[in-house]
């Protein structure tokens, strides 16, 4: 018996919003949100600090004392605390509740004093599964919502752990903003260039032998790439976003290294058209092939069809019951000595020459 095969499940892409007709703001966490912990990272040009659980007094007690802190909240169960998070830095309680209501457009909103930012990561590659990350930066502070555990920032926490003098220590908030919205864009090349390698072998295998199982794998694969353009399109009108304004906390140097990730998500951009564009041709091929296939089935059965045709009309005619003896004109062939034998001799060349035909018109 044939393995059936595995239908690969996603995660969808659900937004939580707020009952009709609450107040404007307001904040309900989703019942499977993660509980919520706090990463507090202090930065100066010559040192650093990282308090890992930190709490409300910790933020209260180092917030004034370091030039650039990084508050990096995980889980987004604790109201309160996301409340009390937003009175300290004075956030604005409309991001707030895009930062719960998860599944939120990539967007950039400018606010007097800070920025909100809300992008999207691949939180898991094998399962398709998405997450928010929402971040916060004004003159001296960067604050980032996460859903869960799990992010690509661990190269940026290695560079402000770096003994040697680094950009991310003396560049300020907007930088370190930059930074990690970079990471979560680059994120994207393993999935994506995966992806590439999985249409190409697919295409390969299609070119040998089509398959059945080539059509969902297809299938899949443009439905993922469908759901990235949904995500890089507006992740780009974002950094553009960012770039364009003027706003005293986004250096214009740091609007130079912006540029640079504006440039990677067009490259993204681009890459995942490629990767749509060869998915519709190879969908579209696999069902030519598939057709071309049923085709040359169709093909051979006929020309064993025809080939079957003469020999049964020869032998339904040689296998009527006359009697050769009540008259010459009734078969007389039937009582030849060597009839059997010279009956299967002339089918046979029957059959040959109509192969032999079948070859000369090139139809086998």
């Amino acid at each position: 018996m044939a393995k059936a095969e595995t239908v690969r499940k996603r995660a969808p892409l659900k937004t939580r919003r707020p009952p009709v007709g609450a107040s404007p703001g307001t904040l309900i966490a989703d019942p499977s949100a993660r509980r919520s912990e706090l990463r507090l990272t202090l930065m100066s040009p010559e040192k650093f600090e990282t308090i890992e659980n930190a709490s409300i007094d910790d933020l209260n007690t180092h917030c004034d004392r370091w030039p650039v802190i990084w508050l990096d909240c995980t889980g987004l169960a604790n109201i309160p605390l996301i409340e009390e998070i937003g009175r300290i830095f004075s956030l604005h309680p409309l991001a707030l509740e895009d930062v719960v209501n998860t599944g939120q457009r990539p967007k950039v909103d400018f606010f007097e004093d800070h920025a909100f930012v809300v992008v999207r990561m691949i939180d898991d590659v094998t399962a398709h599964r998405y997450e928010q990350i929402a971040v916060f930066f004004g003159k001296n502070f960067v604050i980032t919502f996460q859903e869960r555990e799990g992010d690509p920032f661990n190269p940026v926490r290695k560079r402000i752990e770096s003994s040697m003098p680094n950009r991310l220590r003396s560049r300020g908030a907007d930088y370190l903003a930059y930074a990690l919205i970079d990471a979560i864009v680059d994120s994207y090349f393993p999935p994506i260039e995966a992806a590439g390698e999985q249409v190409d072998s697919i295409e390969d295998q299609m070119l040998n032998m089509p398959h059945k199982h080539q059509m969902r794998q297809l299938h899949e694969l443009r439905r993922d790439a469908n759901v990235l353009k949904g995500v890089l399109w507006p992740m780009r009108d974002a950094l553009a976003t960012m770039i364009r304004n003027d706003v005293p906390y986004v250096k214009a140097e740091t609007k130079i290294f912006l540029n640079d990730t504006l440039d990677h998500s067009l490259r993204l951009i681009e890459l995942v058209e490629t990767q749509r564009d060869m998915l519709t041709g190879l969908i579209e091929m696999h069902l030519s092939l598939s057709q071309a296939r049923t085709n040359d089935v169709i093909s051979y059965l006929t020309i064993v069809s025809v080939i079957f045709m003469p020999l049964t009309f020869l032998v339904g005619v040689w296998g009527m019951n006359f009697d050769p003896d009540s008259s010459p004109w009734n078969m007389p062939e039937l009582k030849s000595q060597y009839g059997y034998p010279a009956s299967l001799l002339f089918m046979a060349l029957v059959a040959v020459g109509l192969v032999a035909f079948f070859k000369w018109k090139k139809w086998l």
